[in-house]
């Protein structure tokens, strides 16, 4: 009985430890915001009313919030890398350790002695909150964690839905290009080798914006060769900076459906404009193609199972700072990327 105790607290203390992001003004002013209605219930629940009350409540409340963000914040690397139960242990301990500090002088300074049941009252109630919090941030992680493994099955479902008949495409052209033009053969294989390598990548990844307009092109000259003069492009990108990054196999799939659903369907075919611009802190894309009048049902369907998986990517990326979405305009269908420059710290906790 002891080593199955002993085996599942190991297990617990394996799980990572998810340390609250407290680095940050947002953060800052939600906790000042929660501790100064804690003084009001505290006000309300028992003893006299009084705006001197309210003061020294406010003051108290507010030190062993701040001062125990700040230790925590400090500590955040360290406590990062403890297991889930002793990190928690150890970050409970934090915020009744200073707790009992400020309680201690607090009550020297009003009292000129430590009057011990106030003291633990203060110490009880800080326990009960901090193991609340701590509890909410680990349930909080586990959502994120599940909702991460739904999105990774969901573009691996994608992907796999993708890969086939693209690869079915190109093979034909290779083979039709080998007799007579084995020079261009040659290009398509590095081409597509190149592609089919960052689909075996991590969707998720960050990679440079140059890498991912790379990657574009080259799945536009293999679907040039099958399409011929159907499909035109009108390239209007400024150059990116080294520093500037993008989730890898986010613009390739948009072009993909703007090929598939937009020039596929037209007999004459029709052009294609992606334009890639920056602002002071985002990037913004916007590609754009002819619009058939009767596209099938399920070509949509598959054009929207494209965008809500790089929707999902983006949220889980960015959170609310990033944007996708669509219009049709002057029977053309134009979809719009926004997305920030950098990523916050605490944005992929």
């Amino acid at each position: 009985m002891a080593d199955y105790s002993n085996q599942s607290l190991s297990l617990i203390d394996s799980r990572p430890f998810v340390v609250p992001d407290l680095c940050n003004v947002g953060a800052l002013s939600l906790l000042v915001l929660f501790g100064e209605l804690l003084v009001l219930v505290l006000l309300f629940a028992g003893g006299g009313i009084s705006w001197m009350r309210l003061a020294l409540m406010s003051l108290f409340v507010q030190w062993v919030a701040l001062s125990s963000a700040g230790l925590i914040c400090a500590s955040r690397r360290w406590l990062a890398g403890l297991g889930l139960l002793t990190g928690s242990l150890v970050a409970f301990g934090m915020v009744m350790g200073v707790t009992l500090t400020v309680g201690l002088f607090a009550s020297w300074l009003l009292e000129g002695a430590v009057i011990w049941g106030t003291l633990a009252g203060q110490l009880v109630i800080a326990g009960i909150i901090t193991a609340l919090t701590l509890r909410y941030f680990y349930v909080q992680q586990q959502l994120r964690a599940q909702e991460q493994s739904e999105l990774e099955s969901r573009i691996q479902a994608l992907q796999s839905r993708i890969r086939p008949h693209f690869l079915f495409n190109s093979m034909n052209i290779i083979a039709s290009l080998i007799p007579t033009d084995p020079d261009t053969a040659e290009t398509v294989v590095e081409d597509l080798s190149e592609l089919f390598r960052a689909s075996l990548n991590d969707a998720g990844n960050q990679v440079q914006l140059a890498e991912e307009l790379d990657l574009c092109e080259r799945y536009v000259r293999i679907e040039a060769l099958r399409l011929g003069d159907r499909l035109k492009l009108d390239w209007q990108v400024e150059t990116p900076e080294r520093t500037v990054k993008i989730p890898l196999l986010t613009l390739q799939p948009l072009l993909e459906n703007a090929i598939y659903h937009g020039i596929q369907p037209l007999p004459e075919g029709g052009t294609i404009s992606v334009r890639l611009w920056f602002d002071s802190d985002r990037v913004n894309v916007e590609i754009d193609n002819p619009l058939p009048p009767d596209s099938q049902r399920s070509q949509s369907q598959g054009n929207k199972m494209a965008l809500n998986n790089i929707r999902s990517r983006l949220a889980v990326l960015y959170g609310g700072r990033a944007d996708l979405s669509t219009r049709e305009a002057d029977g053309r269908y134009v979809t719009a990327l926004r997305y920030p420059l950098s990523m916050d710290a605490g944005e992929r906790q």
